[in-house]
């Protein structure tokens, strides 16, 4: 394994040590529950929440600051948040707005932040939650531990428009609505070229051919439809943009978003071309772009491959997305 890394069971935790070093006059850091909050907390909106495994930076810890989430307390590298960080997160954005859990759909994501719901409202009768679960990937049903479709790109979509959103004042009921539509109008799937070495691990978690590719990955390296030979680029995102745009299935003339997103070890010259044949995919089926999102986003560590997501968008969501938002990251 060659990776800038001290105690590979301390990664996490160094990790987010930079992230609010570097950003010490927006974020606040909570190392013993691996929570990353805003400085500024407000206390008059609804307080929005996520948190699954770490090694898909920038989701989530660095997508906190006005406009998107108010906190995140992600687990250990491909592994759930422990049921106690949600708890004590939510306990921290304890306030009469109510707070808002955005979950990832995976197994373990789904028992921890269900715990933590309930252990807070046992604590606190008057406290409301509410809930989204987000599980845009088309590519299987369900794989190795998933309960469902998995949650992946697309969920920045649902975090842009509901942390916008409540900075407008729009209250829990309406947010959870929202981010429920966003969720139902967005699509995405994933291509790998290399597996990925998890720090504590110190081996690849998956082995795959030097003239092979993972059709459907999972950003943990989930197997996907399935295994195939390396293709033309435009062979690929033809595949890829089929099962993504039909599976709403988006119509000629909707305005929609389009995510061209790094798997971690993409050089984003690959991405911005990858991009460019979606964009003309789009104009073959009558989608009118609106707007655009190139870069890692939502990666498996150094995994090389990238996914496309697709997202509907109507004058409420669209108008979100084009919010201004401040995170570390600037991709907003």
């Amino acid at each position: 394994m060659k990776k800038f890394v001290d105690d590979p069971a301390q990664f996490v935790r160094d990790m987010e040590e930079g992230i609010y070093l570097a950003n010490q006059d927006a974020l606040k850091w909570i190392p013993e529950f691996n929570i990353i909050v805003r400085a500024d907390l407000p206390e008059d909106k609804v307080l929005i929440m996520q948190g699954s495994g770490s090694g898909h930076e920038p989701a989530h810890v660095m997508a906190v600051g006005p406009g998107m989430l108010d906190a995140a307390c992600p687990g250990a590298v491909f592994a759930a948040p422990p049921m106690d960080y949600v708890l004590e997160c939510t306990r921290l954005l304890r306030n009469p707005k109510g707070i808002l859990h955005l979950i990832n759909n995976y197994q373990g994501d789904r028992m921890a932040w269900d715990m933590a719901k309930e252990m807070a409202e046992a604590e606190d009768p008057d406290l409301a939650i509410g809930v989204v679960i987000i599980n845009d990937d088309v590519a299987v049903q369900d794989s190795l531990y998933t309960v469902g479709r998995r949650g992946v790109a697309g969920n920045f979509f649902v975090i842009k428009a509901v942390g916008a959103a409540s900075d407008e004042g729009k209250s829990l009921e309406e947010l959870v609505a929202l981010g429920e539509k966003v969720n139902g109008w967005t699509r995405s799937m994933g291509i790998a070229l290399t597996s990925c070495t998890p720090p504590a691990k110190g081996t690849p978690i998956f082995e795959i051919g030097e003239d092979e590719i993972e059709v459907g990955v999972g950003i943990h390296g989930e197997p996907g439809r399935r295994r195939d030979k390396i293709r033309p680029a435009t062979e690929i995102m033809d595949e890829v943009f089929e099962a993504v745009c039909t599976d709403l299935p988006f119509q000629a003339g909707d305005r929609v978003a389009v995510m061209i997103n790094g798997l971690g070890g993409t050089p984003i010259s690959e991405l911005y071309l990858l991009y460019g044949l979606a964009a003309k995919k789009c104009a073959e089926h009558g989608l009118v772009i609106a707007k655009n999102y190139v870069g890692n986003y939502c990666t498996s560590l150094e995994m090389a491959g990238f996914s496309l997501t697709l997202s509907k968008l109507d004058e409420e969501i669209e108008g979100y997305l084009n919010a201004p938002a401040s995170i570390p990251i600037r991709v907003f």
